[in-house]
């Protein structure tokens, strides 16, 4: 998942915002345009709707991307190619949004950009 919060929001405060989204709590706000630039940019490059969105070769094991105003959360498929990952990480660290892994709940801070 990818998360639009503060700088100062701790790792803590991404898993609360995790567990409100669990269980169907979404702010009702317009959408950060982080979210929105990421959404696209990623759904340009890995559809999540139509024909290619579950045809062999999506990363996705599930679509759409569930899209909320503060975050999308993605599940990908566990054959996806790591470049689909690096994708990821990319506009993540280009957008400023914090990474949460479900997996095992770690939350990563934007990756830094190479300048």
């Amino acid at each position: 998942m990818v998360w639009a919060m503060d700088n100062r929001d701790m790792p803590d405060a991404v898993r609360a915002a995790n567990a409100r989204c669990a269980r169907g709590e979404h702010p009702q706000r317009p959408a950060d345009p982080r979210v929105v630039a990421f959404y696209d940019a990623l759904t340009r490059e890995y559809p999540d709707r139509g024909h290619r969105a579950m045809a062999p070769g999506s990363p996705w094991a599930a679509a759409p991307l569930h899209a909320a105003a503060d975050h999308i959360q993605m599940r990908l498929d566990e054959n996806c190619p790591d470049v689909v990952l690096e994708t990821i990480e990319r506009l993540a660290g280009e957008l400023n949004l914090d990474l949460l892994d479900l997996q095992d709940g770690t939350v990563y801070p934007p990756p830094a950009r190479v300048h």
